[in-house]
C-alpha cells in the first residue's frame, strides 16, 4: 500500500518548521499529502517572495509555523505571525507574502 503521508519522518515527534527551509530569492514547497479531497504542505518564503492572487477550489487553512507573512484575500491584508492560523475561503481570490522569512502549514479541503 501506498504512503498516504510522505516526506516526512513516521512515528517520531517533529517540529513541522524545521521539516523545511527558506533559500533567498524563492517560495519552497514540500507536499505532505494529496488527493481529492484534501492537500497538505508546508511552505518557505524568503523575505520579500510571495504567491501571487489566485483562487482555490477548496478552503485554505494557513497557519504560520515561523516569522511573519502577509494573506490577502478578497484584497483586504492580514499579517500572520508564529502561532496565528486564517482560512481563505474556497473561490476568493487570495496572495501570500514573506514579510519577513516566513513559514507556513497549508491544509486545503475540496
Amino acid at each position: 500500500m501506498e504512503d498516504i503521508i510522505k516526506n516526512i519522518s513516521r512515528a517520531e515527534v517533529v517540529k513541522l518548521k524545521d521539516e523545511i527551509s527558506s533559500h533567498k530569492g524563492q517560495v519552497v514547497s514540500k507536499t505532505l499529502a494529496q488527493n481529492e479531497a484534501v492537500s497538505v504542505t508546508l511552505f518557505a518564503f524568503s523575505d520579500g517572495e510571495e504567491i501571487s492572487t489566485h483562487e482555490s477550489g477548496g478552503d485554505a487553512f494557513v497557519t504560520c509555523l515561523e516569522g511573519v507573512g502577509k494573506i490577502t484575500i478578497d484584497g483586504v491584508d492580514y499579517e500572520i505571525s508564529e502561532g496565528e492560523s486564517i482560512v481563505m475561503p474556497a473561490r476568493h481570490p487570495h496572495a501570500v507574502y514573506g514579510i519577513e522569512n516566513f513559514k507556513m502549514f497549508l491544509v486545503v479541503i475540496f
